[in-house]
């Protein structure tokens, strides 16, 4: 059994990252990365908010401490995987979920899980630069298996990932590898508009002025909750600006204060 909890505590710590401890924290918010990326962007996001909030970040299968592993099939695989992990982070402190592009939908579907399965839901679930309904989404080219080059040129048009890291040869070496896995399960993914709310946790949307990604009222559908949307100048990566990162994780803790008061 002790060598069950020490596998099971060594699974936790590669696939969720917190680089900040905080034991009092009241709050924890769980950051889920973008298609290509790792967990170390948002797990810095610890360090920069206040310490009534504790910032865990989504390390997904073969990347950083999990370069070894197999990429993912599907959402349902991360999702499924993601539960696991969490609920021994969630059992105790209320939670709230920050999703970024794919991560948006990972975070969305992560927290239907925890709701039909555990009866368990985020407080508030902010999702960046996504839309939920397949049918108001970029749709990737039909026809032809979608190889790395096919993808790479694709994404590049799209401009939906940082330029540095897939026009850097030695960065896109690791990284091209990651996006490609990740786009292929954006691809499988379908979710149509629901008949009624599935959720009933309060929803809020950041989007760049300039970005690709439209339809962002869609989310409404979805939970029964409140619901805004916040617009700020910038494309896809538009959270990469300081005064936007900055805006997002004070409107995050805001939120998060008025909901315990409440």
């Amino acid at each position: 059994m002790q060598k069950e909890n020490k596998a099971g505590a060594a699974r936790n710590e590669k696939a969720v990252s917190c680089l900040y401890q905080k034991p009092n924290a009241v709050f924890r918010l769980i950051c889920f990365p973008w298609a290509g990326s790792g967990s170390l962007y948002f797990a810095q996001w610890g360090k920069k908010m206040n310490d009534f909030l504790e910032v865990h970040s989504i390390r997904l299968a073969g990347r950083e401490s999990r370069i070894e592993e197999p990429f993912a099939s599907d959402i349902y695989q991360v999702v499924d995987e993601i539960v696991c992990v969490l609920l021994p982070v969630l059992q105790d402190k209320p939670f709230a979920f920050f999703g970024h592009s794919m991560g948006a939908y990972i975070a969305f579907m992560t927290a239907l899980h925890l709701k039909e399965k555990h009866k368990l839901q985020p407080m508030h679930l902010f999702v960046s630069s996504a839309t939920p309904h397949s049918k108001a989404r970029y749709h990737f080219p039909e026809g032809e298996e979608l190889s790395e080059e096919h993808i790479h040129s694709f994404i590049l048009n799209l401009r939906v990932t940082p330029t540095d890291s897939i026009n850097d040869k030695e960065i896109s070496q690791e990284y091209l590898p990651r996006l490609v896995a990740d786009v292929r399960i954006l691809h499988k993914l379908i979710f149509n508009a629901p008949s009624e709310a599935i959720l009933s946790c309060d929803l809020t949307c950041f989007v760049g002025s300039e970005d690709i990604v439209k339809h962002m009222e869609a989310w409404k559908d979805v939970s029964s909750g409140s619901f805004h949307i916040h617009v700020r100048p910038g494309n896809h990566f538009y959270l990469m600006e300081t005064s936007n990162e900055t805006f997002i994780m004070n409107y995050i803790t805001k939120c998060l204060e008025i909901s315990m008061l409440a």
